[in-house]
């Protein structure tokens, strides 16, 4: 339930709104417009909220959150990785967590996963698990895969710097893609270099006014 419209139910609770008009209805719950108003109380009549006891309601609701709430995972936020030039220095330092439901992570179980925000274009026409990658988003490392196949891809550590590409393994040498709408060239990493793979880029968490086609969180 949209927390505007739970505001309106704890305020019925205690008045009654139907001798309130929009303009006071809405300073008490903290909205401006009265048509931001008027759409919440339409939507609590048509599913029959505000004829039932508003009380009960309300505790029902915020039992239901708080259960919500518990059965969130927390994963790991670990800075930020760049999507074009490896620049950003990958020193792993905790910067709080994203709580997500179980049912939208791409596996059974947190062991290994962490979150990087994307900083960069050149992952923008990528295709992880039907999402692009754009500045901002957050992506799922699962660190417990480290030998990716050819067209995964991979969170690398080139020359300490984090950095998300597609990965090619040509024997020889690796070569690391951008896909983007802007002309990005590979990068060639030769065996002998300062290179590892940190992990598998498992699935995209898209920020705010991200891909409207992505999951939400």
């Amino acid at each position: 339930m949209h927390k505007t419209q739970l505001k309106i139910l704890e305020i019925s609770a205690r008045k009654n709104i139907e001798q309130m008009g929009l303009r006071e209805l809405g300073r008490e719950i903290g909205v401006k417009h009265p048509q931001v108003v008027h759409y919440h109380l339409t939507q609590l009549k048509k599913r029959g909220l505000l004829r039932k006891n508003s009380r009960e309601i309300i505790e029902k609701l915020q039992r239901s959150l708080k259960k919500s709430i518990e059965s969130l995972v927390n994963i790991p936020i670990l800075g930020t990785a760049n999507c074009g030039a490896a620049t950003l220095f990958a020193n792993e330092s905790l910067e709080g967590y994203l709580k997500i439901s179980p049912k939208l992570l791409p596996r059974k179980g947190t062991e290994g996963l962490f979150a990087l925000r994307a900083e960069g274009d050149s992952m923008n026409k990528a295709n992880i698990t039907g999402k692009k990658v754009d500045e901002g988003d957050y992506l799922l490392v699962d660190s417990n895969q480290t030998t990716p196949k050819n067209g995964d891809y991979v969170l690398s550590i080139i020359d300490g710097c984090a950095n998300i590409k597609k990965l090619k393994n040509e024997g020889n040498r690796i070569v690391l893609f951008s896909e983007s709408t802007g002309n990005y060239p590979p990068i060639y990493i030769h065996p002998d270099d300062d290179y590892l793979i940190n992990g598998l880029v498992v699935d995209v968490i898209k920020g705010i006014g991200g891909d409207k086609n992505g999951k939400s969180y």
